[in-house]
């Protein structure tokens, strides 16, 4: 099947042009001017813009955590981002202590095989380090796993500070990289028994116990170590200015530091923990928590800049029933937000419409980037003869307000609830094949693939 795209403008991360596109089967056949090519089907797209499929490479489906599991197994996950103009995702394979690397891995494939409906891939958590996890790392490679996930906070899954290092300098002789959550665990736990002790146990006490000097300091702690370990790492969902500055002087000394951040740190702020109604302070929490809203504009900045280079969900998705385990006490609400449906329609306009980033710096930060430091491109993440189809078209003329009733996502809710688009995703294709059409994800069977990934190229 070929199919001709007509009149659009074509995205890449280094500008926007007027072009056509034609696909062949599952993969970009050509671009230019005025294709007079042969199609089985033309497709009019006069006065929208075709991104590359957009790259989520930080979800949690089907994740037991918290004493639950999340809302969205890989099915609903991955139909909420294929509306979202997400047509590839990188979830977390968590083994937990004391299971194998590779135990885990299978448990991930058996929840994700069949059931999904964009194209997907795993990290490796590491929560454990001994010499077996070290001699399982070579077969994760050879599995198509070439970045791992280390967490400095949540004792059940931290490694300390000495098993970091042995497990960055592992990864760094393996050609890996790895991303880690950043907060001081220690002290975030003192803080935490001061207000139950207090008998502050409503959700305005969780940010008032993970403040941003905390994440800023595991930020300067880590990298440190990568230092030492002389490795590359990923800081995820990075919040704040402090947090970057340590990054920016760890970047002056010859270190390679990527950052990731997510819609709610861009959007969001820590005044929505403040509502008297539990629910709609307990649907915000998440970790690292909001921020407030001053950190929004140093975080624009910093996409703006390139010193932030992709902007991924950490997609961690709990219906408001569940998060209401924790009406008597604030840590007992799971933690994490719904957001790989709305992300693409976010960052279009709340920063390319308004005038934060271009329609290029959107297309690094959601699909070349990812792809190039997860070891996609250029099968993913760019437009090119060769490549996947996978296309998302754009229409800068419409616009809808979200809301939760209408959400894919088995949350139930929106956290951008009432936010007003400019502009709306008009179509999904994944490789080749129409998935969404006008807000719609088209009843088919799931037709994700798994990707074995090679390394880092960014």
């Amino acid at each position: 099947m070929r199919t001709l795209f007509k009149g659009g403008s074509v995205v890449s991360g280094s500008g926007v042009r007027r072009l056509d596109l034609l696909t062949e089967g599952e993969k970009v056949a050509a671009l230019g001017r005025n294709l007079k090519e042969e199609a089985d089907r033309v497709v009019d797209v006069s006065g929208c813009f075709l991104f590359p499929g957009f790259i989520d490479a930080h979800t949690h489906f089907d994740l037991e955590v918290a004493g639950t599991v999340t809302a969205d197994d890989f099915a609903s996950g991955s139909r909420a981002a294929l509306r979202g103009g997400t047509t590839t995702v990188i979830d977390f394979a968590c083994p937990d202590r004391g299971e194998s690397l590779h135990s885990g891995l299978a448990r991930w494939h058996g929840k994700a095989e069949g059931k999904t409906f964009c194209d997907y891939g795993f990290h490796m958590t590491i929560d454990d380090w001994n010499e077996s996890v070290r001699n399982e790392l070579p077969d994760m490679f050879a599995r198509g796993i070439s970045s791992f996930k280390m967490y400095m906070t949540y004792p059940a899954m931290m490694l300390g500070d000495r098993d970091l290092y042995w497990a960055l300098k592992e990864l760094k002789r393996l050609g890996g990289i790895c991303g880690v959550h950043c907060e001081n665990a220690g002290v975030i736990d003192g803080m935490i028994a001061e207000k139950k002790a207090a008998g502050a146990l409503s959700p305005a006490s969780h940010p008032a116990t993970r403040p941003p000097w905390l994440e800023a300091e595991a930020v300067a702690r880590l990298l440190r170590i990568a230092q030492t370990a002389d490795c590359p790492v990923v800081i995820v969902h990075l919040t704040n200015g402090e947090a970057l500055r340590e990054v920016q002087r760890a970047r002056r000394r010859g270190q390679t530091i990527y950052v990731e951040t997510c819609p709610q740190y861009l959007l969001l702020d820590e005044s929505l923990y403040n509502s008297e109604a539990f629910s709609d302070a307990a649907r915000y929490v998440c970790a690292p928590p909001l921020r407030e809203k001053g950190e929004q504009d140093v975080l624009w900045k910093a996409l703006r800049q390139g010193g932030i280079q992709t902007v991924s969900t950490d997609h961690c998705s709990f219906t408001l029933e569940q998060k209401a385990m924790g009406r008597a006490d604030f840590t007992k609400i799971p933690g994490g937000l719904p957001g790989v449906e709305t992300r693409g329609e976010l960052l279009w306009s709340y920063g390319v419409a308004r005038r934060k980033i271009s329609a290029a710096q959107m297309c690094r930060l959601l699909s070349e980037n990812p792809a190039r430091l997860y070891g996609l491109f250029p099968r993913k993440g760019t437009l090119q003869p060769g490549g996947d189809a996978d296309i998302v078209v754009y229409d800068p003329s419409g616009s809808r307000i979200i809301r939760g009733e209408d959400s894919v996502s088995a949350a139930g809710y929106s956290p951008y609830e009432g936010f007003a688009t400019s502009g709306v995703i008009r179509q999904v294709w994944l490789r080749g094949c129409l998935s969404v059409e006008d807000g719609t994800v088209l009843e088919q069977p799931p037709h994700g693939r798994y990707l074995v990934r090679g390394k880092c190229s960014l």
